[in-house]
């Protein structure tokens, strides 16, 4: 997979500056910037406050709260001289993002509390794209940035908005109540999303957003780097099914596949995940596998553990299900170790997200300690 963030911030940064230079002998303090509150002088010098931030979270591995940066600007700095701020922090946050190893998280509110490098550089670049969108329709400028350019930022922190009829920025535009698309309803409130982390003793679960889906599906890395001989086949076509939901609209981020990446080296060994949310009786379907040469060191095992900590620590969870080959003896252990236990084979569920019961698969269960009323 390509390596996303830092020239993409850099082009998001060169096209809208380019485009308000045109614009900067106009007045920008008395111009509303589209549906905002702010001005448009307001809102340019926001992008920058922006840029500076996510830079500055990234570069000092910020865990616990968001660093207080913000642009104060000089008296009597002009337009021009905002754009000069705008392509600066651009650059610092392009330089944040490129030295940042892939492993890296940095704290960020919404909605799971970290964002890695492309997490920054994808937030960045919507800054960008949709603050200049909000200056040009205040000023009546045109502007309609790269497709593609959309595309990344959609597929990497807007996971749960399903793919539009029409481009791209179309999409991105409804997804932040910029725009209408036909079918849809208007969107009044909206955040972007982070792939969710999960820590173990050895290993971090790092969800995998569309963009590395459709990457892993395809034959590539998705973004990380593996152990020799991964990621295995079953990665593949799980990381295919998260595509097919999100292109669906049904995708939950959280429901998705996460990749096992061992902390020791930053290495990933292989992927676990559901397939997909829980149903109405809170019961969801646990799936895995590793690399061959990963295996026999106990990460499948410490990863269930911890997937399932998460899992049934939730509302919306009762019940945690494995279903796994009868001649799978190693797989089978995997789970007993986690705390599964075999189903009994006349018991619910007789049919398994839809999937009639097969004679050569045993299920197994884990439950969680509360009721469905919720009462423990």
């Amino acid at each position: 997979m390509r390596i996303w963030g830092g020239a993409q911030v850099e082009q998001a940064v060169a096209d809208a500056v380019a485009l308000l230079r045109t614009a900067v002998d106009r007045d920008w303090e008395g111009v509303r910037a589209g549906r905002l509150e702010w001005e448009c002088r307001r809102t340019a010098e926001h992008i920058a406050s922006d840029l500076i931030a996510y830079a500055g979270q990234l570069a000092g591995r910020a865990q616990s709260a968001y660093l207080p940066f913000e642009i104060s600007f000089d008296e009597g700095t002009g337009n021009t001289g905002v754009l000069d701020v705008i392509e600066t922090t651009g650059a610092l946050l392009a330089a944040a993002v490129r030295t940042a190893p892939r492993e890296v998280r940095a704290f960020h509110p919404y909605p799971f509390r970290s964002a890695n490098r492309e997490g920054f550089a994808a937030m960045g670049v919507a800054e960008v794209l949709l603050h200049t969108h909000d200056i040009a329709q205040g000023l009546g400028l045109p502007y309609d940035p790269p497709a593609e350019l959309c595309e990344d930022v959609l597929t990497r922190i807007f996971p749960h908005v399903q793919p539009a009829p029409g481009t791209p920025w179309q999409a991105l535009l409804w997804a932040t109540g910029r725009g209408e698309l036909p079918g849809r309803e208007p969107v009044t409130e909206w955040r972007w999303s982070n792939p969710l982390l999960i820590p173990a003793e050895r290993l971090t679960l790092e969800g995998v957003a569309p963009a590395s889906a459709r990457d892993l599906h395809l034959g590539g890395d998705g973004g990380f780097e593996w152990v020799d001989g991964g990621p295995y086949e079953g990665t593949r076509q799980a990381s295919g099914q998260v595509l097919k939901a999100y292109e669906e609209g049904t995708h939950r981020p959280e429901w998705g596949v996460y990749v096992l990446v061992r902390r020791e080296d930053g290495r990933a060994v292989g992927a676990m995940g559901f397939h997909g949310p829980p149903d109405e009786h809170g019961r969801a379907e646990v799936g895995y596998d590793l690399a061959e040469k990963a295996r026999g060191h106990g990460y499948a095992t410490e990863a269930l553990r911890a997937l399932s900590a998460w899992a049934l620590a939730r509302d919306d969870v009762r019940q945690l299900i494995a279903t796994i080959a009868r001649d799978n003896v190693a797989s089978q252990r995997v789970v007993t170790r986690a705390g599964f236990v075999p189903m009994d084979e006349d018991a619910e569920p007789a049919v398994t997200r839809g999937r009639e019961r097969d004679e050569d698969l045993v299920a197994y269960e884990l439950r969680g300690t509360q009721d469905h009323d919720g009462s423990v």
